[in-house]
């Protein structure tokens, strides 16, 4: 039989634990003992110890002086201090020299077994767990699929297969990367049918029970009440932030703040022209370009970078229109680059005595273009996992991680984060048909004639059936399903290749469409 691990356990009085010792042996464990730190440091030169229990009080070298010297011939195995000593100090000293646990004799059998469940069975506990929790609720889930399902449905779904994305990222050897890929994109195929019949009549009725929250009811759904208050709010938007990037974000925040969580669809195409404008206006596209013109730039033959120029504007109008008297100019600020979001960080402090102050954050959206650009990135993050991983770093090292530990040092302050959009994993690419001046984005095309298969994408001929507005009279659009992108016959090959497994927006997908609006308290 195979041991369960191999433990050290040093006590000066080591006969009178026999018991415990022939418990955990009859248990699967293998035992060595020690009867005093110097026997323990030299069996530590030339053994490795899956875990160590450690006396305090012994003759020679205490325990709490043994502990840094195996600690420095095998940093990685747990040690628990097993002691009489109750004393506050004793525990402290062990805390700073880096103990895993601490238990105070006399112990009994349960709290020895609960020790070494801890150290040396939880991943596979928590395997067997996880693997019976996912099999189970794929089985709950697939079934529904043959149900009629609503937004909130798919809501569910959706964050199941997050939650169960962000569990197996711990396991990867239990194997099911692909099945959950395969699950994803089978959902992926009834959510885009889904979107296909009922979004016209989401972006029409928006006051039907059944449709979710939409981009331009994002500010007075999580706005304005806080406004109407008086007290000074934040309003975040970080540029292409899925569901699952969020969670990573929140992990790192929740010493800070407590957190209500909402969810909501951004509006087609999945792209920041027309989602976020949608934000900061309150309005659908067609209607920003209608009542605003002078603030809608048309994307055809127009730098990106223009494109959202009058955010401030756009937000000052919507606040108008629903007569909010901000106490304060509003403040708009865009961080585009890493040294004026450190200028930023270090002086938010002055922002927080303003009624609004809106930030908008491009990092995420940075990090997913340049994968495609850049080997080395897509090295560092190959697959869904180190990609969450690669955004919780950088969110770790930012500088609105910085302005958010800040913010919370002032109760009296609101958080409100968002997205204008999700991406997806595009790994499937397909023929687009279109002129030179059809617009380049690889999950939605705008052009003369543009058009690819019907299977692939949704072609809409008057975008004023979406609430978009008309380009020209000969100019229709076409936004892609599920995880496919869009490639040109000419150099078909080279761009299929250049481009697939890249993370994109703009088309029909859970991860695009399916986003976060936090509302956040500081602690």
């Amino acid at each position: 039989m195979n041991s369960k691990g191999k433990i050290l356990w040093i006590d000066d009085e080591i006969e009178l634990l026999r018991a415990h010792i022939i418990l955990l042996q009859q248990r699967g464990y293998s035992v060595e003992t020690a009867s005093n730190g110097e026997d323990a440091i030299e069996l530590y030169r030339t053994n490795h110890y899956d875990l160590t229990f450690l006396d305090e009080s012994m003759i020679g070298i205490s325990g709490l002086d043994t502990l840094p010297l195996l600690k420095e011939i095998d940093p990685s195995t747990p040690v628990v201090m097993v002691t009489k000593n109750e004393a506050e100090s004793v525990m402290e000293d062990a805390i700073g020299k880096k103990i895993d646990d601490y238990l105070t004799k006399p112990v009994n059998p349960a709290q020895i077994l609960a020790a070494c469940k801890k150290y040396l069975e939880s991943e596979r506990i928590s395997q067997n767990k996880i693997t019976q929790d996912y099999i189970q609720g794929l089985g709950v889930i697939n079934s529904r699929l043959n149900e009629t399902l609503y937004w909130d449905d798919w809501l569910d779904i959706y964050q199941k297969l997050v939650n169960w994305s962000i569990e197996l990222d711990k396991y990867p050897q239990i194997g099911f990367q692909q099945t959950l890929q395969d699950q994803f994109r089978e959902f992926n195929s009834a959510f885009s049918k889904f979107v296909e019949d009922n979004y016209h009549d989401w972006i029409f009725n928006e006051k039907d029970e059944f449709t979710p929250t939409l981009s331009p009811g994002i500010v007075e759904k999580h706005l304005v009440p806080f406004l109407k208050s008086g007290k000074p709010v934040f309003f975040i938007v970080i540029d292409c932030m899925r569901i699952d990037q969020w969670l990573m974000m929140e992990e790192l925040l929740r010493p800070f703040y407590t957190f209500k969580k909402d969810y909501y669809s951004a509006i087609l195409p999945t792209a920041t022209p027309y989602a976020r404008n949608a934000i900061f206006a309150g309005l659908f596209p067609q209607d920003i370009q209608k009542h605003y013109p002078q603030y809608w730039v048309n994307e055809l033959n127009t730098e990106e970078t223009k494109l959202n120029a009058f955010e401030k504007e756009l937000l000052d109008e919507q606040l108008k229109r629903k007569k909010i008297d901000l106490r304060t100019p509003l403040n708009y600020i865009k961080i585009h680059d890493t040294d004026f979001g450190k200028k930023i960080e270090n002086d938010i402090g002055k922002y927080t005595k303003s009624h609004l102050t809106a930030i908008v954050i491009n990092a995420v959206d940075m990090i997913a273009h340049s994968r495609s650009d850049y080997a080395i990135l897509k090295e560092i993050a190959p697959d869904e996992s180190a990609y969450r991983s690669l955004t919780q770093s950088w969110f770790q090292h930012s500088s609105i991680f910085g302005m958010l530990k800040t913010i919370s040092e002032n109760k009296d302050i609101k958080v409100v984060i968002t997205t204008d959009h999700g991406s997806i994993r595009c790994m499937r690419g397909i023929k687009v048909i279109g002129d030179k001046d059809t617009s380049t984005n690889l999950r939605y095309k705008f052009g003369k004639n543009v058009k690819a298969e019907e299977r692939y994408a949704v072609q809409i001929k008057d975008p004023t059936e979406l609430r978009l507005p008309k380009l020209g009279l000969t100019v229709n659009n076409i936004i892609a399903k599920e995880d496919y992108y869009f490639v040109y016959p000419t150099d078909y090959h080279y761009f299929l290749q250049r481009y697939r497994d890249s993370f994109q927006h703009g088309g029909i997908s859970m991860e695009e469409m399916i986003v976060p609006v936090i509302e956040m308290d500081p602690r």
